[in-house]
């Protein structure tokens, strides 16, 4: 098993050393899109093995959901792989130059990180937005999926590869490990180090944790996705109530999903019940504190501590009255993430308070807090989204997948 992995580690660390042109990598890219189209039928029939399989485990709805691959999610993984192809070489651009005093000519130039290992687990779509990010930004990757899915990786990784071949490319740049053995995410976060420059985890809070416990290579991730959306006393009520049910309800089993709702006390009375019948007419579960059970008609589940600290990923929200817009900061410091929060409000003093003090990497004003994502924000995919303080913060894409170097020149001077 070691010694499996360890050529996985030789082979990545070989591929990365071959400099690829960027006419070249956009040459894999589109051929890679014309794959995806081609074997439509032979990815969605791997996929089915999957879902087979994830049923007769047991695994809850919204991960099998995750999981599924039809025709649309298809063709929005090769449309991704398309834009990602149309995005600028994020190597080997000049970030700064300047002159010295002292004689010397300083220029701080993007590079490559190297390896990049990443751990992941239901979104087969993971796989393919990865290595093309990757494989654009100039770094070889080695994939690890979850069993529940690992019939669709297993395809979408060989077709890549099939496209790097075709164009005469170390096909070792991306690499799947063709396991469900666990064992195997145990060794690339603890005998890696010499080939795995960082780990990028995607997953369950269960995944995260144990990368962040037991990792020895250097991390870019999250844990939750526990975000909010503050509902302030200037709000606007129908738009108040759109973004949040697009913002709870368009997609519940995303990270970028609200799961805590915050009332500005003074518009409790007048806003909750056309807000929250919304999302009960579709089923979505109602945690309150006692002020909202005092003016909200509909049925309330008493939220108990927890609650504030739960990322559901399902039909269920926590709602809670706030003071003013401090008590909502402080709320979404305590108990948020550092992913994606939002603000609902005409004022923009408010609305620039909240975005300067809340913690998060992704602050928002009167947006769905389902915008938290790298294609949306013009990055053509991501390979997640960061809650690290360090940099780099929020949806990870092409820009936040290099490093940088100085490259410094003179006129043979000497220090004195």
């Amino acid at each position: 098993m070691n010694k499996f992995m360890n050529s996985i580690g030789i082979k990545s660390r070989k591929a990365f050393e071959t400099n690829v042109d960027i006419n070249i990598k956009n040459k894999v890219l589109n051929f890679y899109a014309r794959l995806l189209d081609k074997e439509k039928k032979l990815i969605l029939r791997e996929n089915l093995k999957d879902i087979e399989f994830a049923k007769n485990k047991g695994i809850k709805e919204n991960l099998i959901n995750r999981l599924k691959i039809d025709e649309v999610k298809l063709r929005n993984i090769k449309n991704s792989i398309n834009k990602i192809s149309k995005l600028k070489d994020p190597v080997n651009i000049t970030l700064k130059k300047w002159n010295r005093p002292n004689g010397l000519n300083i220029k701080r130039v993007t590079i490559p990180i190297g390896v990049i290992g990443v751990i992941f687990e239901s979104r087969p779509n993971v796989t393919s937005d990865v290595a093309g990010l990757c494989f654009k930004s100039g770094n070889a990757v080695i994939l690890k999926g979850g069993s529940e899915a690992i019939n669709t990786n297993r395809i979408l990784a060989k077709l890549f590869r099939k496209a790097l071949k075709k164009n005469n490319v170390d096909e070792n740049y991306i690499q799947f490990v063709d396991s469900k053995d666990r064992k195997m995410v145990d060794i690339m976060l603890s005998k890696m180090k010499k080939y795995i420059d960082v780990i990028i985890p995607r997953g369950g809070k269960k995944l995260v944790k144990r990368v962040q416990e037991f990792s020895v290579v250097p991390i870019i991730g999250h844990l939750e996705g526990l975000c909010h959306t503050f509902v302030d006393k200037d709000a606007e009520l129908n738009m108040a109530s759109d973004i949040i049910y697009n913002a709870k309800l368009r997609n519940t089993a995303i990270c970028g999903a609200t799961e805590t709702i915050l009332l500005h006390e003074k518009i409790v009375k007048k806003f909750c019940n056309p807000i929250l019948k919304k999302l009960e007419d579709e089923n979505c579960k109602i945690y309150g504190d006692n002020i909202l059970k005092k003016y909200y008609k509909g049925k309330v589940y008493p939220a108990k501590e927890k609650n504030w600290s739960t990322e559901y990923l399902t039909a269920a929200v926590s709602v809670k009255v706030v003071k003013n817009s401090e008590e909502a900061i402080n709320h979404i410091n305590k108990y948020g993430t550092m992913h994606t929060d939002s603000i609902i409000t005409k004022n923009k003093k408010t609305a620039n308070k909240f975005l300067k003090n809340v913690k998060s990497s992704i602050a928002m004003h009167n947006t769905s807090t389902q915008f938290a994502d790298g294609g949306e924000f013009g990055f053509g995919g991501e390979v997640g989204i960061s809650t690290n303080t360090l940099p780099p913060r929020g949806p990870v894409g092409l820009e936040q997948l290099v490093s940088y170097k100085y490259e410094i020149s003179s006129k043979g001077k000497i220090r004195e």
